[in-house]
């Protein structure tokens, strides 16, 4: 399955999964004693204490347990990864399908203009790997906890390779396979969801989840580099039929390596949390319980509403290359540029920071991450508009000490769901950006538009950072404690 959500053009942001375990302090907290933690969701049917945000005191330790590998002597940052052999098999996993998904979606497409003609078909064979998550997401995300893990991906692998193997039949015609593209799609935000939560099973709950969600999200970024490019490759060799085998096979070798790869664990699901009923019904109600949590829909929209406004340049690459004149090799550095922001960016702050660090930078990163795209104000030439984008594809780091604490935020028996729909939702905003940037360049410069994207975002982003902060759980610990020691001297 294809799948660390990688923007249409990429970008991550997924969107887009690391973090740390300890954040920065608020100096107001520095003399205080810790108040403990706040109740939280988890509160309900587990004794485990809510763990930091952003706000904790420098002085905490660490709240996530150790994830396998630890010691005096085991390898540290990328490698300790790694040195988890389920990993490796999910990693390898997610490269395959990755790499075929990518390459079918460009084949797809070809296929589709080739029987039709009509570029509007081809354009809306790209626009049905989007749609469909939101639908995945909400209304199958039970999935994700109701069943062991393994199976639910082994299957979610199983059936998109049968999808892929019916586009292959010449007499599907053109509707059916748009039908099965957005079957695939539909499917999608179910493995990612379910792969996140396993993810915490197979590295824990600490620094190894927080960087084997950021190995993944690389290689989403990388694929989008490297898949269009060998899809181009095969395309001069192979029909756009034939192209679309490899996605079959990379399915299916996929699926290989995650059911002999990766142990069988027992679902998460437990009778509370919405669990329970049908299929339906569990997966509506853990989206209303986890979009109910003020912290963690707070954390979710962090994830998801930067993403919704750095995608503008990129929807506009085609007609700002023109607008300034450049030469049609300057779209691919266009829509390649922000990638390679993003996973430098990526790579540094997952291996050069320790994980206190890496959630220090969480808040201020994401507010500051869209004010690149403000140099698009003054209608920049190639060079500044390249630069401009690597720069906010970096912005996108912030993630890494954002995964962290959403894991810590969100109960176990609600992680798959909770995962399932933070994906679903996340392609869904980019979808969303992308066509409203579409839409605002039919009546405004396409510069101009790049640039508003970057300012409004800013500023709900800021808005959505200061929410952040209030539902960090030892700083409402402490006002609410503060607020009792008030209520009691007024009493007396």
């Amino acid at each position: 399955m294809p799948t660390d959500s990688p923007a249409p053009a990429d970008t991550p942001r997924t969107p887009p999964a690391p973090a740390a375990q300890v954040p920065a302090p608020f100096p107001e907290r520095a003399a205080l004693p810790d108040p403990g933690p706040a109740r939280t969701l988890r509160d309900t049917d587990s004794p485990a204490p809510a763990a930091p945000g952003p706000g904790s005191g420098p002085d905490l330790p660490a709240p996530a347990a150790p994830g396998p590998g630890s010691g005096p002597d085991a390898p540290r940052g990328y490698r300790a990864v790694f040195a988890v052999a389920e990993f490796r098999a999910v990693f390898a996993a997610h490269l395959l399908s990755l790499l075929g998904v990518v390459v079918s979606e460009l084949a797809l497409t070809v296929l589709v203009y080739d029987l039709t003609g009509s570029p509007l078909l081809s354009a809306l064979t790209f626009a049905l790997g989007l749609l469909p998550y939101i639908v995945g997401g909400t209304l199958f995300a039970g999935v994700a906890d109701r069943y062991p893990a393994r199976r639910v991906l082994v299957v979610c692998d199983l059936l998109c390779a049968a999808c892929v193997a019916v586009m292959l039949v010449p007499a599907t015609p053109v509707a059916g396979l748009l039908a099965l593209r957005c079957l695939v799609a539909a499917i999608a935000p179910v493995f990612t969801g379910t792969r996140m939560a396993a993810l915490t099973d197979i590295l824990g709950e600490g620094d190894l989840y927080v960087l084997g969600r950021s190995l993944l999200r690389i290689v989403s970024q990388s694929a989008m580099l490297i898949g269009f490019g060998a899809g181009g490759v095969l395309l001069t060799v192979l029909s756009p039929r034939g192209a679309i085998t490899v996605t079959v096979v990379t399915f299916l070798c996929s699926a290989a390596l995650l059911r002999f790869g990766t142990r069988d664990r027992p679902a998460r699901a437990t009778a509370g949390h919405g669990a329970g009923g049908t299929l339906l019904k569990e997966s509506l109600s853990g989206a209303r319980l986890v979009l109910g949590d003020r912290r963690i829909r707070a954390l979710m929209l962090l994830f998801w509403l930067p993403a919704m406004f750095v995608v503008a340049p990129e929807a506009l690459a085609a007609p700002y290359a023109d607008a300034i004149g450049a030469p049609p090799a300057a779209l691919g550095l266009l829509l390649c540029a922000m990638a390679v922001g993003h996973i430098g960016a990526e790579l540094f702050v997952g291996s050069a920071l320790s994980p206190r660090n890496r959630s220090r930078i969480v808040l201020p990163v994401a507010a500051a991450g869209l004010l690149p795209l403000l140099v698009y104000a003054v209608r920049p030439g190639l060079p500044l508009a390249l630069a401009a984008l690597a720069l906010a594809g970096a912005g996108a780091a912030y993630v890494i000490g954002l995964d962290q604490w959403f894991v810590d935020a969100v109960p176990q028996e609600l992680r798959g769901r909770a995962m399932t729909l933070l994906t679903a939702g996340l392609m869904t905003v980019q979808g969303l950006g992308m066509a409203l940037a579409g839409l605002a360049a039919e009546f405004f410069p396409v510069h101009q538009v790049v640039a508003a994207s970057g300012i409004i975002g800013t500023v709900c982003t800021l808005l959505l950072v200061a929410e952040v902060r209030r539902t960090d759980p030892r700083r409402m610990s402490y006002t609410e404690e503060r607020d009792g020691a008030d209520r009691h001297v007024t009493s007396r």
